[in-house]
């Protein structure tokens, strides 16, 4: 089963906070059910996402032709559907990339029948998934370069297959790596507080038969002063023009750790991630979850009741602290802002327009 699938009408997904304890699917029949598994984050991962909203799009108008609606009902129902699904993670720039690129296809399609503009958008999700896929392995093969024979690589969240359509970002590297036949042990930080690293890394790594070990966030620097560390690699929701990376909550604090003990941070994320219309990280919205899930876990209390509790999904690392970026397009050097701007040049992949950055600003205080 993929991450993300199209069947039988519905969109299909793995239930990523069933695992690992149990392997299940949900099926989402309407936009509305895939804007709520996104933010239950039953599907997560900047790649996942962005795919995921755009079936969404597709489910949207599927269900507007079936009902009648036309001319204006139309596109209003989609605009409706489109600012819906815009809500649900502000921090992945994918999630708007992939909106915009609905959009684009809805005006190109302007004219002809909703069931003909329904079908040409579940026909753009489907290639979206494909791409994904091979802009992976693609990431995987660039990124595998920089991983030597023997190394431990530590990861933090999840950036496997479960993050994206297939293969995975940062994960697919270490994959790629591990299929060149280079011998490989990942430290796995638990990615506090909803355990992605515990629950998704180590069971990916675990079905791929890559050597692992689980850690806790707060034991990485222990490993790297002893030299047991050798490169980190992470994922990226959202890269700015300058380099400046957003991802999991923690990533920073990783980076300043490598930094300190000269061991090299990498990121890897497609070119979807890159936000080139934002100068530097100090401008990507930080999704703010509930506080809830810092005093338990799965309905178990685990603080003080009625304690206060902060609860930032993600923070930014910046530029200086960073090795490389890998994208599909190759591996990009200091200093980040030319290289990112040739790699989002590329035609395999296209930036948030006007409407995909507005409606990430909309979405910063939410």
């Amino acid at each position: 089963m993929r991450t993300v699938e199209y069947k039988d009408g519905a969109v299909w997904l793995i239930d990523q906070t069933r695992l690992p304890l149990e392997a299940a699917l949900v099926a989402c029949r309407d936009y509305r059910e895939v804007a709520d598994a996104i933010v239950t984050m039953k599907v997560r991962g900047a790649p996942a996402i962005g795919v995921t909203a755009g079936y969404g799009v597709a489910l949207a108008a599927r269900e507007l032709a079936a009902a009648g609606a036309s001319g204006a009902a139309f596109r209003a129902g989609l605009a409706e559907a489109m600012e819906r699904l815009g809500r649900t993670r502000p921090t992945a720039v994918n999630l708007f990339w992939a909106l915009d690129r609905m959009r684009r296809l809805v005006a190109a399609h302007a004219g002809e029948p909703p069931g003909a503009i329904a079908e040409a958008l579940l026909a753009e999700a489907e290639r979206m998934r494909e791409e994904d896929e091979a802009i992976n392995r693609a990431m995987g093969r660039h990124g595998a370069e920089l991983v030597p024979d023997g190394a431990n690589i530590l990861t933090h969240c999840n950036s496997g297959s479960l993050a994206t359509a297939a293969f995975g970002t940062a994960l697919g590297a270490i994959r790629a790596a591990h299929e060149q036949g280079k011998r490989l042990h990942v430290w796995v930080d638990e990615t506090r507080p909803l355990l992605q690293g515990a629950r998704l890394t180590a069971w990916e790594l675990r079905e791929a038969g890559i050597p692992c070990t689980l850690i806790a966030d707060n034991m990485a620097g222990y490993f790297m002063a002893r030299g047991q560390v050798d490169l980190v690699m992470a994922g990226a929701d959202r890269v700015a023009a300058n380099g400046d990376t957003a991802n999991k909550i923690g990533t920073y604090s990783l980076a300043v750790l490598a930094n300190a003990h000269e061991i090299p941070f990498y990121f890897v994320a497609p070119t979807s991630t890159l936000d080139l219309a934002i100068p530097s990280g100090a401008e990507i919205p930080i999704e703010e979850r509930s506080p809830d899930e810092v005093t338990a876990f799965r309905g178990v209390r685990i603080a003080p009741e009625g304690l206060a509790a902060a609860n930032p999904a993600f923070d930014v690392t910046p530029a200086r602290l960073i090795a490389a970026i890998v994208t599909e397009q190759g591996v990009i050097r200091p200093p980040y802002a030319p290289g990112l701007a040739r790699a989002a040049e590329k035609p395999a992949r296209r930036q948030p327009g006007e409407r995909g950055r507005a409606a990430a600003a909309a979405t910063a205080d939410g």
